[in-house]
């Protein structure tokens, strides 16, 4: 049986997405093993992002910094704007490099059964930064989920307003998918998205 102290890491580490219970004793474990490295190096980046880790007051990412980097980074195209649901989803379209304008995180979806409205999402700073002008696209990356696109959808109500085009990611087949594995939604748009070849 563990100490307390180990127990109460575990639980903490075990609250974790994607870390289980036994994922955490792992951890726990490994960090034990290698106290004076991997620990210790745990434990100074944890006080180092305690203190300095802020919200960016102009997209809602998270950085040391606010504005964050790439609110400040003049190199980025302001005429386009990405709509994403989280910080998650920020930093993995950026982690792609495909897209180089800015960014403006909802923090959330609307969900009629989880409680979510409008007045709790991001969604009037989103529409106060079109109206400033400057914006030539917003795209819409919400997830492919009800409720991602009916948030989409309501956001292009509340868009259609302002002279900005609107776009959103194209949802459908995955590359190297196998249409035996995929669910009907999957399939539903895929089907209602297909483009002539050539």
């Amino acid at each position: 049986m563990a100490s307390q102290e180990i127990e109460t890491l575990a639980s903490a580490l075990a609250r974790l997405p994607g870390l289980g219970p036994r994922s955490a004793r792992r951890v726990v474990l490994f960090l034990v093993k290698r106290r004076e490295t991997a620990l210790v190096q745990l434990r100074e980046a944890l006080a180092a992002v305690e203190v300095s880790l802020v919200e960016c007051q102009t997209c809602g990412n998270v950085d040391t910094t606010d504005p964050c980097g790439i609110c400040a980074d003049p190199r980025r195209d302001q005429r386009s704007l990405c709509v994403v649901e989280d910080v998650a989803d920020l930093w993995a379209l950026d982690r792609a490099k495909l897209f180089t304008g800015k960014y403006h995180v909802l923090g959330g979806r609307l969900s009629a059964l989880d409680g979510v409205r409008p007045e709790d999402l991001a969604i009037d700073s989103l529409v106060g930064r079109v109206a400033e002008g400057g914006v030539d696209e917003v795209v819409l990356a919400m997830n492919a989920t009800l409720e991602g696109q009916t948030t989409a959808h309501y956001l292009a109500e509340r868009l259609e307003a302002y002279p900005v085009r609107l776009t959103q990611l194209a949802h459908g087949l995955p590359v190297g998918g196998e249409l035996d594995y995929l669910d009907e939604g999957t399939l539903a748009q895929a089907l209602r998205a297909r483009r002539p070849l050539g």
